[in-house]
């Protein structure tokens, strides 16, 4: 909480006026009940001055801008949907001799920011103005801080909330002042509920798996370690869904997707947030052809519910999602755009060819990591229209099955767009014994030095000893394809709440500040 001693003028004014509005028995946070019956863009779409209506209008919103007159004012209220203009007159909201409420708290203790309800009646000014006249002012909340209001004079303008970090660590005031950053939101919303539509129409069952998590499986990442009280044993936060839901088909449900919060410990950047949600979905009986094609589909069905067109602009470049999409097996991407064959090279010749290629590598590297070293420097920026990377060697997919033409590759694809990946997809491995010695490799890799590698689970390994399905399965980053489809460049900007460094002078939060 603040110290008083820290506060602006204008903050310490509004606290002197809270404190007059309970001195005048006016209580600035009243209980939350208010009857509002309209928005301001049902009142702006629907009113029509010759049928009459909105006759008997309650709205609630916050104050944006005041003109003070004599017995007359006007004032912006902002609420969910947009702004309107109401019209307050003394002897309306005043009807007997007592016009406290309008000389005192509506002239004197009123702020912009402040909430307020109003109940009156939609009319048109003599300007032509849509406006509602006040009959009644209810205060709702005093607001005790500055809102930073834009201002513009001369073409300029002046006090705007753009900075980045200050919008993202204050994304109240963001929406507040900034009320457009909401459409990525809803369009986020949009997005969503399409897709559960989709798969839902498809057959398949939402499900929840755990998010804590003796061993973090399903994805090469570095975890986030907790530890569990009772049961004294370090837990790790999900890093992935996968093996939870492939225990599911396992268990006879035939097709199972799940929206997930992940936990990833690693790199921070405009496309990478510690935090994130992914969509996993897994259908028994299929495998990555049929996969390919049911995420051409769903892409294109989401790009229309966003953007009411299969088009959409990415970082400048104008991007088409109606299918199909390019397939590149990944050996021939880096043949194309890095001119070199790696086929069949092993760790030594691969370091070799990434130093000719001045692709940075560590000790750690296996030739997994080396070959992705040389597609993320070389191939995945020029993937610009959506594209199937498949293919991949079977030291980059630790649970994959292999290729049928090809025990040396693996049936995956990853769909990259504008030069990002966007979804990770396998035919998935049920050998249980090719499983286990692919957790081995990785373990291999992790006493190794590569804290990325998987864990060894041997309750899935036994899980798949009990038979699973052809199975194919795929993983999208949901903040990644809101970004895409809304045409934003940074993951912050579609996420409400982005991880950010703990905000000097606010204290830890673990305790009140003394």
């Amino acid at each position: 909480m603040a110290n008083v001693n820290e506060l602006s003028e204008q903050e310490i004014i509004r606290r002197e006026s809270l404190k007059k509005l309970r001195e005048l028995g006016i209580n600035p946070y009243p209980a939350p009940l208010y009857p509002v019956n309209a928005t301001s863009e049902q009142i702006a779409q629907e009113f029509d001055a010759e049928k009459g209506n909105f006759q008997d209008v309650c709205i609630a919103g916050r104050i944006m801008s005041r003109r003070i007159m004599g017995a007359a004012s006007f004032m912006e209220l902002q609420d969910s949907t947009g702004r309107i203009q109401v019209y307050v007159k003394r002897d309306d909201i005043c009807p007997g001799e007592d016009k406290t409420m309008y000389n005192t708290v509506f002239k004197k203790l009123l702020d912009i920011g402040d909430i307020i309800g109003i109940k009156g009646f939609a009319f048109f000014t003599q300007t032509g103005q849509l406006s509602i006249h006040a009959k009644e002012l209810t205060v709702l909340s005093k607001s005790l801080r500055v809102l930073p209001i834009v201002k513009e004079q001369d073409g300029k303008v002046f006090d705007a909330f753009s900075d980045p970090e200050l919008r993202y660590r204050q994304r109240y005031v963001d929406l507040i002042v900034n009320p457009q950053v909401k459409e990525p939101f809803i369009k986020r919303a949009r997005i969503i509920n399409t897709m559960r539509q989709y798969f839902n129409e498809a057959g398949m069952l939402e499900v929840e798996t755990p998010i804590l998590q003796p061993i973090p499986g399903g994805a090469t990442a570095r975890p986030f370690i907790t530890h569990h009280n009772s049961l004294d044993i370090d837990m790790y936060l999900r890093i992935a869904s996968e093996l939870y839901l492939k225990r599911l088909i396992v268990g006879g449900i035939s097709g199972v997707y799940e929206f997930a919060k992940y936990f990833r410990n690693e790199g921070m950047d405009k496309t990478h947030n510690p935090e994130f949600t992914c969509m996993e979905l897994y259908a028994s009986y299929k495998d990555y052809f049929w996969m390919m094609e049911f995420t051409e589909n769903l892409l294109e069905k989401v790009a229309v519910a966003a953007n009411g067109t299969t088009k959409t602009t990415i970082f400048g470049q104008e991007i088409d999602f109606k299918g199909p999409y390019r397939r590149l097996r990944i050996l021939d991407a880096v043949k194309e755009y890095a001119g070199v064959d790696v086929t069949g090279m092993d760790e030594a010749q691969l370091r070799e060819t990434c130093k000719k290629l001045h692709v940075e590598t560590d000790p750690t590297m296996g030739v997994g990591k080396l070959i992705d070293a040389i597609v993320g420097e070389y191939v995945e920026k020029n993937l610009i229209q959506p594209t199937f990377l498949i293919d991949y060697p079977v030291d980059m997919s630790p649970l994959t099955k292999r290729c049928r033409y090809d025990e040396n590759l693996t049936e995956r694809f990853e769909l990259f767009v504008a030069g990002k990946e966007l979804a990770n997809a396998y035919s998935e491995l049920n050998d249980p014994i090719d499983q286990l010695e692919r957790f081995e490799e990785q373990a291999a890799l992790k006493t190794k030095g590569d804290d990325e590698a998987m864990y060894i689970d041997y309750d899935f390994v036994r899980a798949l000893e009990y038979g699973m399905p052809p199975t194919s399965g795929i993983g999208i980053g949901i903040d990644r394809l809101v970004m895409f489809m809304t045409g934003q460049e940074a993951i912050q900007d579609v996420l409400f709440f982005p991880t950010m460094r703990p905000e000097k002078g606010l204290g830890s939060g673990s305790k009140v500040e003394e």
